[in-house]
């Protein structure tokens, strides 16, 4: 490296220190577009983001590239904090709501740390960027009355019946990412344990739990399935009618249905049965950490949202049964 004691030595790694690095011509394009294109490579082949996560970013990104161009900011090396406050600000005035404008800032503040980790920037300076304070929404969970009118809704003995009944089963059952249960292979079904091996974020693995109304759901839709070999033949748990993997929209309609089918239309998503799995194990009392695993959050604080919501609960059956509250 120019300018670094022992940079030309063969086996010498230079001390590199985060806040004085120099930048490196050959690390990535210092173009806009290239260094989003390779930032975006690296989140999804070292990542592993999520589709959805890809998309997310790869949209405020985009936006970010045009709102540079305009300013005539064309060499990523060239945009200054400045400029990207403006970006943001532009952002805010176009309407965005305080979650999509922090993932923004997410966007853009990722993008510059790994542009100063490969040193094609001398320094991050979307690092001072601060995200819009906003509120934290509580997850509406269903009650557990309300949960089993759900899962008993699918009527019948046909395939899509024994597919519907299956999803919700496993949805609730384990507390799965609608992601998490798409991708669901028949090899990481564990009967005789009554467990799955579940492909989280980033790729982590984890082991979730099947309850026997889940496992016999399961083994019931799987029956019906092995009749047809169109069916039978893909590795997929849950498949279409044409033998592929079930999409995660998929999944989403199923739930839809199923919940206006028990009467409950617009009372959730695939993610709702998720939140009242982690709201019911904590309110019979289930400790934190333990459902912090289950449920594959890598940090606790994530998993204790669910606390706020138990504690309501507390609250207003403690309001209307005390006679002096």
């Amino acid at each position: 490296m120019e300018g670094r004691k022992g940079a030309d030595h063969p086996t010498a790694a230079p001390a590199a220190d985060e806040s004085d690095r120099s930048p490196r011509r050959d690390a990535a394009d210092p173009s806009v577009e290239g260094a989003i294109d390779g930032f975006m490579g690296w989140c999804r082949t070292v990542r592993h983001m999520s589709p959805r996560t890809l998309e997310a970013y790869g949209g405020d990104l985009m936006r970010l590239a045009a709102f540079l161009d305009e300013a005539g900011v064309r060499d990523v090396r060239k945009a200054d904090l400045a400029v990207l406050r403006r970006f943001l600000a532009a952002e805010e005035e176009r309407g965005l709501a305080k979650s999509s404008l922090a993932r923004a800032v997410a966007s853009v503040r990722s993008l510059f740390k790994w542009l100063h980790r490969e040193r094609v920037v001398p320094a991050n300076v979307a690092a001072a960027l601060r995200s819009p304070k906003r509120g934290r929404s509580l997850p509406a969970p269903l009650s557990r009355e309300e949960v089993d009118r759900l899962l008993s809704a699918p009527q019948g003995d046909g395939f899509r019946t024994a597919r519907a009944r299956a999803v919700l089963e496993v949805l609730y059952s384990a507390g799965l990412r609608v992601m998490e249960l798409a991708a669901l292979t028949v090899d990481d079904v564990n009967f005789a344990r009554g467990v799955l091996r579940v492909r989280g974020k980033g790729r982590k693995e984890r082991l979730a739990f099947l309850g026997a109304p889940a496992l016999d759901a399961v083994a019931r839709y799987l029956g019906i399935r092995q009749l047809d070999a169109r069916l039978r033949a893909s590795p997929h748990v849950f498949v279409n009618r044409r033998g592929g993997a079930l999409s995660i929209r998929g999944v989403q309609r199923i739930v839809e249905d199923q919940l206006a089918a028990a009467g409950l239309a617009g009372r959730g998503t695939p993610h709702t049965l998720r939140h009242s799995f982690a709201t019911h194990l904590l309110d019979a009392g289930a400790d934190l950490r333990s459902v912090q695993e289950m449920l594959g959050h890598a940090d606790l604080a994530t998993t204790q949202i669910y606390t706020h919501v138990t504690t309501k609960r507390l609250r207003e059956a403690y309001e209307k049964a005390h006679p002096r509250a």
